[in-house]
């Protein structure tokens, strides 16, 4: 028996093996699959996809034996991957130098006569091990199985690219992960911590009025007016990304029974409307089980955003609500100024602002339709919007029912 020389790429060929994460793996059903068209294709009782470690030798798939590894010293495939382009055919191993006295040939109950590896290259060139097949006696493959078994090999190798790839990606989803829970905590952090000088600020431009109002003139006030209007503003674009952030814990929160009448009553009174406006909830008083606090949420700025976004004397702005076995479904329309359709798209992403000012002459922070968006797909949801220029708009939204 002749020990296989180690591959001139050794290292390299190790480090692939390793960033590949499959030695050691359980069985899978893709390389199964190969496996026994490889053993049916070639008439061979034995098939197995080889990865060659530094010492042992283990098979991923395998197909006509128990064994699940040999050490790397009596490993035909270790011959096999010093021609990585090649496919390697020992017709009777028993002939050959490389493998005469090999305990792999010489086994009393089932000696491994024939060999045919093809390497299985990763995406660095380098031979991880091999697709081959085996028999028990003296044996030969067609120029057709010779092919097949090169054409399967490929396959092989596809299936490990993917699995790398899907490996990456894995690893890059969970830094993005890391990295947006670290920005969320940052985002959190400095917005309480603008909530209190900005409210400071409002307070006291609110006292140097009342105290100094006969020593300012108009434009000293009107000088003030602009810094509590700005504060205003910051403060509300605080709130929103704090609501943006904070949604993912809202969306945690367990699901309770409660009806949709009581749901909008609520909303409405914090809406605190002063304008002339006529909301009109669903007929049916439905009985919903779902996560309360997310619904609120996503009501509370489709409703807002129906009365900001409305130059009409009276705001009308109707709400519906059905349900089949799956999901729930809610709509809410108003007679506001609409969207135009080439921006319909665009209106759900974070810090998007289609309108300069609003009904009360505020500009918008283009926060709320976003965290409304991301509420409604972590709760298993869609949401569309159908809009006409100066006619209205309408959301759709469901919400998946938790069975």
């Amino acid at each position: 028996m002749i020990l296989a020389k180690l591959p001139p790429d050794e290292k390299k060929r190790l480090s692939a093996l390793e960033n590949l994460k499959l030695f050691n793996t359980k069985p899978e059903q893709n390389f199964d699959n190969i496996t026994k068209l490889a053993s049916f294709i070639c008439n061979m009782p034995v098939s197995l996809i080889t990865l060659l470690g530094e010492k042992k030798q283990w098979f991923k798939s395998k197909v006509g034996t128990d064994l699940c590894e040999t050490d790397k010293d009596i490993s035909f495939c270790s011959h096999a991957i010093l021609h990585p382009k090649e496919l390697m055919e020992v017709k009777d191993s028993r002939k050959d130098l490389r493998f005469v006295d090999n305990p792999l040939s010489t086994d009393p109950i089932t000696p491994f006569i024939f060999y045919a590896g093809m390497p299985l290259i990763a995406s660095n060139g380098a031979a991880l091990g091999t697709l081959c097949v085996m028999d028990t006696k003296p044996n030969s493959l067609n120029n057709k199985q010779k092919e097949a078994l090169k054409a399967l090999a490929k396959q092989v190798e596809s299936l490990f690219e993917l699995h790398q790839k899907n490996l990456n990606l894995e690893k890059t989803r969970k830094k993005l992960k890391t990295s947006n829970g670290q920005l969320k905590e940052f985002a959190g952090t400095v917005s309480h911590d603008m909530k209190m000088p900005l409210a400071n600020i409002i307070i006291t431009v609110d006292m140097l009025k009342a105290k100094y109002i006969d020593k300012l003139d108009p434009q000293g006030l009107q000088y003030l007016d602009y810094l509590k209007q700005s504060s205003f503003k910051l403060s509300n674009y605080v709130t929103g990304i704090l609501n943006h952030y904070e949604s993912d814990t809202i969306s945690e929160s367990l699901n309770e029974d409660f009806d949709i009448h009581d749901l909008l009553e609520q909303i409405i009174d914090l809406l605190n409307i002063n304008d002339d406006c006529v909301i009109n909830l669903p007929e049916n008083n439905t009985i919903l089980n779902c996560n309360r606090a997310a619904l609120e949420q996503i009501f509370l700025n489709l409703l807002a955003n129906s009365l900001k976004y409305n130059n009409n004397k009276e705001i009308v702005i109707d709400v519906t609500c059905t349900s089949d076995d799956k999901f729930y479904y809610f709509t809410v329309s108003d007679n506001g100024i609409g969207i135009p359709q080439d921006k319909q798209e665009d209106i759900f992403r974070l810090f998007t602002v289609l309108v300069e000012t609003d009904r009360s002459g505020n500009r918008g922070n283009g926060i709320g339709l976003s965290t409304v968006k991301k509420l409604v797909t972590t709760l298993g949801g869609i949401i569309s919007v159908n809009s006409e220029v100066n006619k209205g708009t309408t959301f759709c939204f469901s919400i998946k029912q938790v069975i």
